[in-house]
């Protein structure tokens, strides 16, 4: 697995030692965090040496180098992924006043007596896209609607078992129940207009191309081209309606990148003086504005027109807690294979 070291990582034994360390492995890979650390570096004086790969590779790096590892900090995108991480044991619990205060418990790994293992720092909602030449938007109000045989031969997805889908679904399951979620997934794969394919930039240029009717996003890949000066991003963003679903009922599904603390971290004090740095007004803005997310701090708005677009800047989200929702997606994906979701 290849990693791309973004900073010197020749971490010597004497560098570890050092106050003013800090070790990042990280699987967001967007400029606008370069920022982030920048100032987190001039204003504690701590130095952030950066791994970036993809969240498979980190997490295969970290069982590679066990208690060895360098790692303060891991990073990762996707509620499923750290669900993941933190079962097999790579995260250490760890208590933090200013992060139980600011964010709120549905968006951290479930507390125990020592702690919580996980934190959300920005969250993504997962919107419906749909053409308004064949669909109405009354059709595509809720998650549920979309095994709805109406809609028969028209809804793409990337594959059922991505993290992004694996969380949604492992969300709806919750709510439903076993036996009626796994009815519902059976009734999406058929109203399928073809096998699930590409990532969710493909779902939307589907439903903008006439190939689908009804797709699913993360709405920063919709306000990515919304954003766009490109002409054929234009081209599709004219062609697509979003619905934020469920308004009316449960809520908008929300996923997370978020971050703990390595199980084996040499610098544990500045390892959670970073993580509540992350929770901070200014960073939280960084990961709104920057990547087109969501901030997890309670209260907190924030001012981006792609959002404000696509109608997502005063959304209803669900409240299911993510580590309740991690814990279903073993179960989920046994269903993902009985219905034939690939």
């Amino acid at each position: 697995m290849a990693v791309a070291v973004t900073a010197t990582l020749s971490i010597q034994s004497t560098a570890l030692a050092q106050d003013k360390v800090l070790n990042l492995y990280s699987a967001r890979h967007y400029q606008t965090d370069e920022v982030m650390y920048d100032t987190f570096t001039r204003t504690t004086g701590i130095k952030i040496n950066r791994v970036d790969a993809d969240d498979a590779g980190i997490i295969a790096r970290l069982r590679a180098e066990g208690a060895a590892s360098p790692a303060d900090v891991i990073m990762l995108v996707d509620a499923a992924r750290l669900a993941v991480a933190d079962t097999q044991g790579l995260f250490q619990p760890i208590k933090s006043a200013k992060l139980d205060a600011a964010i709120p418990a549905n968006l951290r790994a479930t507390a125990t007596p020592d702690g919580v293992t996980w934190t959300g720092f920005s969250t993504r909602a997962r919107v419906i896209v749909y053409d308004p030449s064949r669909v109405k938007a009354e059709d595509v109000a809720t998650y549920e609607q979309l095994a709805d045989p109406k809609l028969k031969g028209m809804v793409c997805t990337r594959s059922g078992s991505h993290p992004y889908n694996l969380s949604l679904f492992s969300t709806v399951v919750e709510r439903l129940g076993d036996q009626k979620g796994e009815a519902w997934l059976k009734g999406v794969v058929d109203n399928m207009a073809r096998a699930p394919k590409g990532g969710d930039t493909d779902q939307i240029k589907g439903v903008a191309s006439g190939e689908c009717g009804v797709a699913l996003t993360n709405t920063y890949y919709l306000a990515r081209m919304i954003k766009s000066t490109k002409a054929e991003d234009k081209a599709v963003v004219d062609k697509v309606r979003v619905v934020f679903p469920n308004q009316g009922t449960t809520g908008t599904h929300v996923n997370i990148a978020g971050a703990g603390v390595a199980k084996y971290a040499k610098n544990r004090d500045n390892a959670i003086q970073f993580m509540e740095f992350l929770s901070s007004p200014f960073a939280q803005d960084y990961f709104a504005n920057g990547n087109n997310e969501f901030p997890t701090v309670k209260g907190l708005k924030i001012d981006n027109p792609a959002i404000k677009a696509m109608g997502g800047d005063n959304f209803k989200a669900e409240n299911v807690p993510l580590g309740v929702v991690a814990k279903n997606m073993t179960k989920v994906q046994q269903m993902l294979d009985r219905v034939g979701y690939k």
